[in-house]
C-alpha cells in the first residue's frame, strides 16, 4: 500500500512538471492567399527563470539541398502574451537564428513570435499558397526552438478561404482546422494540403488509407485500383504496415504546372504527376519509403540536423534500392507487363553507361555528394552519376546474386524484412553499407565483400551478364545512331530560367546560331524537358526542332536538325536455353517468390 502511494505521488509530480500549457502553439493565417504569404504566430511557453528564447528556421528540408528558408522570412517580431503591445527585443544571430529577450520584471506565461514567410513554389518538395490551394511542408514554414524540439506542438490554420478543406496525417484537436504532434520533428514529417480537393479512402491489412487529390481529369476508379494494388503488395511483402493510417497527397497536372516527383514521410507521401499512370509509378517508390529510409534508416541521418548538411553513404540503398522495389511493385502487381519491366531495367543500364562519371564516381560517393545536386554543372553526365539509377541496378543484381547462392530459397525481400526486424522495429539505425552487407551475407550464407568493394564503394564496370545468367537472361548491346541536341542547359529548378550553358562546336545548333547565355523558352512550342539528352533519345537524327530563346529582350526562333551520335542500346531478353534452376530464379524474381 505504501509503494502504491509513492507511485501515485510520482505520477502527480510528473503531471505537475509538464502542464498542458507547455505545448508550443502555431497559428498560420491564409488571409489574402493570392499574396503568397503565410502569416505565422508562434506561442512559446516560458518559465519565470527564462531570460532569452532562441528560435530558428531550418536551412534544409525535403531535398538534400541547403535552401536557406530564412531568406523568405519577413518582419520577425515578438511580444509578451500578458502585454501584447509590449514588443520584445529581437537580435538576429545568424542567417536562420534569432534571440528573443524577455522583459525583466514582466511576468508572462508565454512569448508570441510572429513573422511572414513567402512561398508559391509548386511540387512536393516546396510549399505553396495561391488563390487555388495551399500546400505546407511545415519545416519550410515554421520556426522551432533548438533546445525544445521534443516538446508537444499544435498547429491551427486561420482565415481558411470558404470552400477549402484541410488534410494532414496528424491527430486532430477539438479546434477547427487544428492538429497536434508529439514534437516539432513529428509535426514537420506530416505536410498539409488545403483547398477544394477530392478524396477517397480504403482499408488494407488493418490500416486506413486516404487519398487526397488536387487537379482535374482523374478517374477515381483507376486511381483507387492502382493504389490499392501497390499498397496490398508492399504491405504483404514487408509483413504488415508500420502505421495505423496513411495519406497519399496527389497533385495532378503537367510537370511544369505542379513540379514533378514525390516526397516521402513516415505516414504519408506527397506526389505531383501529370497523369494517373505516372502518379502510380511514383507511388510505388514513395510508399516503399514508409519502410526504407523512414524506419529502416541509416545512422548517418539521425538525429536530423536542420542547421547543416548531413552526409551519408547510404542513399544508394535508401533511395536506389527503393527504386528497385518501385519497379518490382509495378511488375509484380501487373501495372507493368514483363516487357515494360525489362525495358526499364535496360534503360537504367543505358543511363549509367551514358554517364562518363561512372568510371570514377562510386555510388557511395554519389550518395555523399547529394548536397551538390542543386548545382546544374554537377548534374552533367561527365561530372556525376545518380545514386537512384546505380542504386536501383545494384539492388537488382544483389537480389539475383542472393537467389543464385541460395537456389532461390532467399532473396532481397528477405534482406529488407530482416533490416526491418533488426533495425526499424527495434528503434535502431543501421551503419550505412556495412550493415546492408552484413544482413545480405546473413541471409545468403555467402560473402559479398567483392560485390560491395567493386560496385558499391568502387567503380568497376559491372559484368551484368554474370548476374543475369542466373535468371536465364541475356543483355543485348548494339551500337545505334542516336539523335543529339548539340547543347547543354542549366536552371531546371522550379521557377528558374533554363539557360544554354554550352553549344557543342561543329554541331547544327552552333551553325544555326544558338548561343551560350540564351534563355530557352520552349522547344517545338512545348516546355523544355528536364533531361534534354533523354528527350533526344526518343527522336531521330536529322529531325528538325525549333528552339525558342529569349535574347536581347526578344524571342528568337532557332531551327536546326538534331545531330547524330553513336550510342549503345541495351535490351534485356530471356534466353531459350535456360536451365531448370534459371527458370525458377527468373520466375521467383519476377513474381517476388522463393521456393
Amino acid at each position: 500500500m505504501k509503494s502504491a502511494s509513492r507511485i501515485v505521488f510520482v505520477i502527480l509530480l510528473l503531471v505537475i512538471a509538464r502542464p498542458v500549457s507547455a505545448t508550443i502553439r502555431y497559428r498560420i493565417s491564409l488571409k489574402n492567399p493570392e499574396q503568397h504569404f503565410f502569416r505565422v504566430s508562434m506561442e512559446i511557453p516560458v518559465n519565470e527563470s527564462d531570460r532569452d528564447i532562441i528560435v530558428a528556421i531550418p536551412v534544409w528540408n525535403a531535398l538534400y539541398q541547403v535552401r536557406d528558408f530564412a531568406y523568405r522570412v519577413y518582419n520577425v517580431r515578438a511580444t509578451n502574451s500578458s502585454s501584447p503591445s509590449d514588443f520584445l527585443s529581437i537580435q538576429k544571430l545568424d542567417k536562420q537564428t534569432w534571440k528573443v529577450s524577455l522583459s525583466a520584471g514582466s511576468p508572462s506565461h508565454s512569448a508570441i513570435v510572429t513573422y511572414e514567410i513567402a512561398w508559391n513554389d509548386p511540387g512536393p518538395f516546396n510549399s505553396q499558397l495561391d488563390a487555388d490551394h495551399a500546400f505546407v511542408n511545415f519545416a519550410e514554414v515554421l520556426m522551432y526552438l533548438p533546445n525544445k524540439r521534443a516538446e508537444d506542438t499544435s498547429v491551427e490554420f486561420d482565415d481558411v478561404p470558404s470552400g477549402w478543406h484541410v488534410a494532414a496525417e496528424l491527430p486532430g484537436t477539438p479546434d477547427s482546422n487544428s492538429f497536434s504532434a508529439a514534437s516539432y520533428d513529428a509535426l514537420v514529417d506530416a505536410p498539409a494540403e488545403l483547398g477544394a480537393f477530392d478524396e477517397f479512402a480504403f482499408d488494407e491489412a488493418g490500416a486506413h488509407f486516404r487519398v487526397v487529390v488536387t487537379g482535374k481529369g482523374w478517374r477515381s476508379d483507376r486511381l483507387e485500383t492502382d493504389f490499392h494494388r501497390i499498397v496490398n503488395y508492399e504491405i504483404g511483402m514487408m509483413s504488415g504496415p508500420p502505421f495505423r493510417a496513411y495519406t497519399f497527397f496527389i497533385n495532378l497536372g503537367t510537370y511544369q504546372e505542379v513540379g514533378g516527383g514525390g516526397m516521402e514521410h513516415s505516414n504519408c507521401t506527397a506526389i505531383s504527376a501529370p497523369s494517373v499512370e505516372s502518379a502510380a509509378t511514383i507511388a510505388a517508390h514513395e510508399f516503399f519509403h514508409a519502410w526504407n529510409v523512414k524506419r529502416i534508416r541509416p545512422q548517418t541521418l539521425e538525429p536530423v540536423d536542420f542547421t547543416r548538411e548531413m552526409y551519408t553513404r547510404a542513399l544508394w540503398f535508401a533511395e536506389g534500392v527503393t527504386s528497385t522495389y518501385g519497379a518490382y511493385t509495378l511488375e509484380r502487381t501487373g501495372l507493368w507487363d514483363k516487357n515494360q519491366f525489362y525495358g526499364d531495367l535496360a534503360e537504367q543500364i543505358s543511363e549509367l553507361d551514358s554517364r562518363p562519371a561512372h568510371t570514377w564516381q562510386s555510388v557511395e560517393e554519389s550518395s555523399l555528394d547529394a548536397w551538390l545536386e542543386k548545382y546544374d554543372d554537377y548534374r552533367q553526365p561527365d561530372r556525376s552519376i545518380s545514386y537512384y539509377n546505380k542504386g536501383q541496378l545494384v539492388g537488382v543484381l544483389l537480389d539475383l546474386a542472393i537467389r543464385d547462392a541460395t537456389d532461390n530459397h532467399k532473396s532481397l525481400d528477405d534482406v529488407m524484412r530482416r533490416m526491418n526486424d533488426v533495425y526499424a522495429k527495434q528503434g535502431r539505425f543501421y551503419d550505412d553499407s556495412n550493415a546492408v552487407q552484413a544482413i545480405a551475407e546473413e541471409i545468403a550464407g555467402v560473402k559479398f565483400d567483392d560485390f560491395f568493394r567493386r560496385y558499391i564503394a568502387g567503380t568497376d564496370d559491372i559484368p551484368y551478364q554474370d548476374f543475369f545468367h542466373a535468371a536465364g537472361l541475356d543483355l543485348k548491346i548494339e551500337t545505334v545512331k542516336a539523335a543529339e541536341v548539340g547543347f547543354w542547359t542549366i536552371g531546371h529548378g522550379p521557377g528558374m530560367p533554363v539557360v544554354v550553358s554550352q553549344v557543342a562546336p561543329g554541331t547544327s545548333a552552333e551553325a544555326a546560331g544558338l548561343k551560350s547565355g540564351d534563355t530557352v523558352v520552349a522547344i517545338n512550342g512545348q516546355a523544355v524537358a528536364r533531361n534534354l539528352q533523354a528527350w533526344a533519345r526518343d527522336r531521330s537524327p536529322g529531325e528538325k526542332i525549333r528552339v525558342t530563346v529569349r535574347r536581347d529582350d526578344k524571342n528568337v526562333d532557332v531551327t536546326f536538325p538534331l545531330g547524330r551520335i553513336d550510342s549503345r542500346k541495351f535490351s534485356v531478353v530471356e534466353t531459350s536455353s535456360a536451365t531448370e534452376k534459371e527458370h525458377r530464379i527468373r520466375e521467383g524474381w519476377l513474381k517476388g517468390t522463393t521456393n
